[in-house]
């Protein structure tokens, strides 16, 4: 793999960003440490949104649906929007995941710099973008294709939520931020379980899931363990420590905590099916010229249709066709990641490569798993697969990929954050081997030139890079891509 050219002007600034991460956030108390002012307001507003949305849910409590697939639903969105579950108790896991942004990352501030998110702590950022969990639970359990030489399936942009252990790649998704030490900053799972055991909805949870759930007897010093961010200690894996009976309740109690979440992921309120294009398809809504030539573009001159495809026989019309590819994207030196090098208060460190970190993708996890977070095992089978997977990430949907709160909302795209705009992205599909390399400082970056790829392993060469498409062309792409968003039907109309 091969490590892009930063520009001058990139890495100024992200030193700028990174200089405030030095110290240690403990809670949301110190996060002016590591956020601006702008980015600051935004997450109040975001987190004042989930509180609201949380209280509205919580009040359901009082009389709870008597259909137990709805019950199971119910749990899932009062997890999804629990921030006790964080180890500040200060991030739901809807932080990242908001209906008004497709369920993705809502705060523009954040998408229009940094690209990733920060964690419970809050001087702590991801290496990634959020994905939007939309969708999600309709992926396939990951197996490999022969016939096709491609891993198909998980979730996560690594694939590693691969669904193998549950059946489920949404559950074993919502099983990584958790214990993530750069989000929900959990040190061990059965923290997740104490603190669910604490909320309001216990009772509907043994009342679905069995008494069993919460029946462990916690020692002493749960409470005190449970506030240290992760990750545990090096001696000392799970530091909740229990008894070999508890401990198995504790991860099937999680194992069902991530099954409802899954469940609510997959109900008619997040992965619903109501865009234009899903009119269009029922006869209800008619395409503007615009669109109905973005859409020929798309599953033609374009290529789109090849990997974010459109249905077929038998087949719902996802936007993925859940293999991965490397397209070629740009490191992002904004990623507060790369600064992560040295140990915080606490001393953690999330990312001993520092600035020379290149992510690995699929075949990153396949060769040693991911270093923040691992939901599901590697299946060591799949090792001899690694370097064809190399620099490969997971192909996400396309729906609600463009739905935002407001017009100037920035959204980010790329496993990294790198691009911020739907039309910037489809620029670079289409002249990403057109245009030149950009030089230091290069005012035409993202127009008229492009950085490196930040791995060169595996690059995507066939269906992508030389389009050839005009720039009115771009835009009628962005048109039609435009019509994936959720909600141009009301409920009654599906």
């Amino acid at each position: 793999m091969t490590r892009p050219h930063w520009t001058d002007a990139l890495l100024i600034a992200a030193v700028t960003i990174m200089a405030t991460l030095s110290g240690d956030a403990r809670g949301a108390q110190d996060t002016s440490a590591a956020l601006t002012p702008a980015a600051l307001a935004e997450i109040a507003q975001v987190e004042a949104e989930i509180d609201r949305i949380e209280a509205q849910t919580l009040e359901r409590l009082t009389a709870p649906p008597d259909n137990q697939v709805q019950q199971i639903e119910l749990l899932g969105k009062l997890m999804l929007y629990d921030k006790d579950l964080s180890v500040n108790r200060n991030e739901a896991c809807a932080f990242c995941h908001t209906p008004e942004t497709g369920f993705t990352g809502p705060v523009s501030e954040l998408n229009r710099t940094t690209g990733s998110y920060p964690g419970s702590v809050r001087t702590r950022f991801s290496d990634r973008k959020p994905q939007s969990h939309a969708y999600a639970p309709l992926a396939p359990v990951l197996h490999y294709n022969p016939g096709q030489g491609d891993l198909v399936g998980g979730n996560f942009w690594d694939m590693r939520a691969t669904g193998r252990r549950l059946g489920n790649p949404a559950a074993e998704q919502a099983q990584g931020p958790p214990t993530n030490p750069v989000e929900m900053g959990l040190p061990d799972i059965a923290c997740a379980v104490y603190r669910a055991s604490l909320r309001p909805y216990r009772a509907l949870f043994e009342k679905v899931w069995g008494q069993q759930a919460f029946a462990i007897a916690w020692p002493n010093d749960v409470e005190q363990v449970c506030d240290q961010p992760g990750p545990p200690p090096a001696n000392d894996s799970m530091p909740v420590h229990l008894g070999a009976l508890d401990r198995g309740r504790a991860g099937a109690t999680f194992d069902q905590m991530a099954q409802s979440i899954a469940n609510y992921e997959a109900s008619a309120e997040v992965t619903t099916f109501t865009s234009k294009f899903d009119a269009m398809l029922a006869g209800k809504a008619q395409f503007t010229a615009q669109e109905q030539a973005g859409y020929e573009l798309f599953r033609g001159k374009a290529q789109c249709n090849n990997c974010h495809r459109d249905g077929g026989p038998g087949e719902d019309p996802l936007f993925t066709d859940f293999t991965a590819s490397n397209i070629g994207t740009p490191a992002n030196p904004l990623l507060p990641y790369y600064a992560e090098d040295r140990p915080d208060a606490r001393g953690y460190v999330a990312n001993p490569a520092g600035s020379s970190f290149v992510d690995g993708g699929v075949g990153g996890f396949l060769t040693k798993g991911h270093p923040l977070s691992q939901p599901s095992a590697v299946d060591a089978r799949w090792l001899k697969l690694a370097p064809d997977n190399q620099g490969r990430f997971r192909v996400p949907t396309l729906r609600n990929v463009d739905r935002r709160p407001y017009p100037t909302f920035v959204k980010a795209y790329g496993h990294n954050g790198y691009f911020k705009g739907l039309k910037s992205i489809v620029h670079f599909y289409n002249t990403r081997d057109v245009l030149p390399r950009c030089q230091p400082n290069d005012p035409g970056e993202g127009t008229t030139c492009w950085p490196a790829p930040e791995s060169t392993a595996n690059m995507n060469t066939k269906r992508m890079g030389r389009l050839g498409l005009s720039d009115a062309e771009e835009d009628t792409l962005v048109s039609f891509m435009q019509t994936l968003t959720d909600g141009f039907l009301s409920p009654e109309q599906r």
